[in-house]
């Protein structure tokens, strides 16, 4: 926003504006794209429950009777479920209706979520253009309250929220690509889009599984169980592993904090606020954190003289 404001000579307002459009294009160029090959993927999805319908379930693989213990019985299951078809899915009706009811239900919440998105594009353009003078705002009313350490604690708000930022996109995106290039290598068909997906359902805990697991599914019903195991492993240990690691990295470089207070923050804040909380959970610790350390500091202090 600085270096657009310069670029502009000083007006604030057309700078906004810019990083407005530029976020409308990031974001909702994206969802459209995704959407209209979201549909083509739902109708190849249908016309497979049908096939498996008529056709039933392809021969089990060889090695699946090897599994020690269990590989008789996953057999016998597969068999079973082969054989019983038209009965299993009779079955499933009933939860598939509600499965869609689900569906439509969560699809009449679009208008107002696109609503909620136009309404944050809105307010992002009045903070980018009138954040300073609000940071000043709140800075001195902080002054007021706390005096000195006033500029520390709207750092300190400041960096965790960054950090927090930082942490979960840098590791949505690092976990999108690590997808497309498990997708790409195992010849899944719209490996770019189930990426993309990779990529919002890394936003909430345990979510790529969400991904790759039916892809790895697809892989054995078209019967490349090489392929199935490599994405299996890859989707386990790299996309999902990847989180474990480069998670708190990311929220925990440049700051002096504990990293359990980050995480707990983080983790909590999830569970209690949903996905605002991400960043509510570890800026109240943080600031916490932050107010017993000085308190208790100021307590020594005293007791030493």
């Amino acid at each position: 926003m600085r270096l657009l404001t310069r670029w502009f000579k000083g007006r604030e307002s057309l700078a906004a504006l810019v990083m407005c459009l530029c976020w409308m294009l990031l974001v909702a160029a994206p969802l459209v794209w995704l959407g209209f090959n979201l549909a083509d993927h739902v109708r190849d999805a249908t016309g497979l429950i049908k096939d498996i319908q008529v056709d039933g379930l392809p021969d089990p693989p060889q090695w699946l009777a090897g599994i020690p213990l269990v590989g008789e019985r996953l057999v016998a299951l597969w068999t079973t479920i082969d054989q019983q078809g038209a009965a299993f899915m009779a079955t499933l009706k009933p939860h598939l209706g509600q499965v869609g009811n689900w569906v439509l239900a969560r699809s009449a919440q679009i208008g107002s979520g696109i609503l909620e998105l136009t309404l944050s594009i809105v307010f992002a353009f009045f903070f980018y253009r009138d954040g300073p003078r609000l940071a000043a705002f709140v800075l001195s009313l902080l002054e007021r309250l706390i005096g000195d350490r006033a500029q520390y604690y709207l750092d300190l708000v400041a960096g965790t929220v960054q950090r927090v930022v930082n942490g979960v996109i840098g590791t949505a995106a690092a976990q999108a690509v690590l997808a497309l290039i498990g997708f790409l290598i195992a010849g899944i068909p719209g490996a770019l889009v189930l990426g993309i997906l990779t990529f919002l359902f890394s936003l909430i805990p345990m979510g790529p599984p969400l991904v790759w697991l039916p892809a790895t599914a697809w892989l054995v019903w078209q019967g490349e169980y090489g392929m199935a195991i490599f994405l299996g492993i890859w989707g386990m240990f790299i996309i999902s592993g990847v989180d474990n690691v480069l998670k708190p990295y990311l929220i925990s470089r440049g700051g002096n904090l504990p990293l359990v207070i980050v995480l707990l923050g983080v983790f909590g804040g999830l569970l209690a606020f949903g996905f605002i909380g991400l960043f509510i959970g570890p800026t109240l610790l943080a600031v916490a954190y932050s107010l017993l350390t000085d308190w208790v500091g100021s307590e020594r202090a005293r007791s030493s003289r």
